[in-house]
């Protein structure tokens, strides 16, 4: 595995043309890892995260389109044109902004959908892939409810379906628990522009058909993590996305639910930072 060192003139805060905001840590001439946060979210997903990644990288992290600081799509007002090739596109273009030729690219759910599309549609520029509790063929009902989902934000609103979302994506414990951490949450989901977090919820639930048995193959080395108790994101799900990815590794974390990756930070550093160090040539 190969992945372009940033050179220490690159700016640590940033926005590109296309409104895409961006902030960079860990060593200077490190190699690069990109982190994708997930629909509704935003790249303060990986605040927990990042002093452990940014030892040995030099961590990308960047908001979506319409999410966090980010601006909304190019094609805001055209909500049928918004596609996960649109996100792929962004991703590529704030690489090239950085003259970042390969990163290891690391999607958490909606994130790791679009870092399979950019695989795909950009080969060579991922050096390997870090998909994280991300959808598969969901079976019928499964994707009635997503698309049920995505109806009812585009309906109601994106907090339509904040309450259950919180319900599937923390376990009860940590819920009762962490209050802030709710309210946090909230917050983020507060602030994405409604028709960009109505377009990416319709990206979620359909986009994931294109990604299935993935033409052209996906052939960089690729880690796909779930946790046991993801109902959206589920282990044989990422099961599935391992056989299609050839050498593909797949781990399932115990007990934990989709927002695993906020509620125990320390069970994804682990096996993210040991897929790296096996993958360095």
């Amino acid at each position: 595995m190969s992945t372009t060192r940033l050179a220490s003139d690159i700016p640590a805060t940033g926005r590109t043309a296309d409104g895409t905001a961006f902030d960079i840590s860990g060593p200077d001439g490190a190699p690069v890892m990109v982190l994708i946060h997930g629909l509704g979210l935003c790249r303060r997903l990986w605040d927990d995260h990042l002093p452990a990644l940014a030892a040995g990288h030099r961590v990308l992290r960047y908001d979506l389109y319409g999410h966090g600081d980010s601006a909304p799509p190019p094609l805001s007002g055209a909500l049928c044109g918004v596609s996960l090739t649109v996100y792929a596109d962004q991703l590529a273009r704030l690489l090239d902004y950085l003259d970042i030729a390969s990163a290891v690219i690391v999607g958490f759910s909606i994130g790791g959908m679009i870092n399979r599309r950019f695989a795909m549609d950009y080969p060579g520029r991922a050096a390997a892939l870090v998909i994280l509790n991300s959808p598969h063929d969901r079976g019928s009902q499964a994707q009635e409810q997503v698309e049920a989902r995505a109806a009812a934000v585009r309906d109601e609103g994106r907090m339509a379906t904040m309450d259950a979302a919180l319900d599937r994506w923390f376990t009860p414990d940590f819920r009762q628990d962490t209050p802030s951490v709710m309210r946090l949450v909230r917050e983020w989901r507060e602030i994405v522009d409604p028709e960009s977090y109505a377009a990416a919820a319709v990206v979620l639930a359909h986009g994931v058909r294109e990604l299935v048995r993935p033409h052209p193959p996906i052939s960089c080395l690729t880690l796909v993590v779930t946790c046991e108790n993801d109902t959206g994101s589920t282990p044989s799900m990422s099961q599935a996305i391992g056989t299609e990815i050839d050498g593909a590794e797949v781990q399932i974390i115990g007990r934990l639910q989709h927002l695993g990756l906020i509620e125990d930070p320390a069970a994804f550093i682990g096996p993210i930072l040991a897929f790296c160090e096996r993958t360095k040539t």
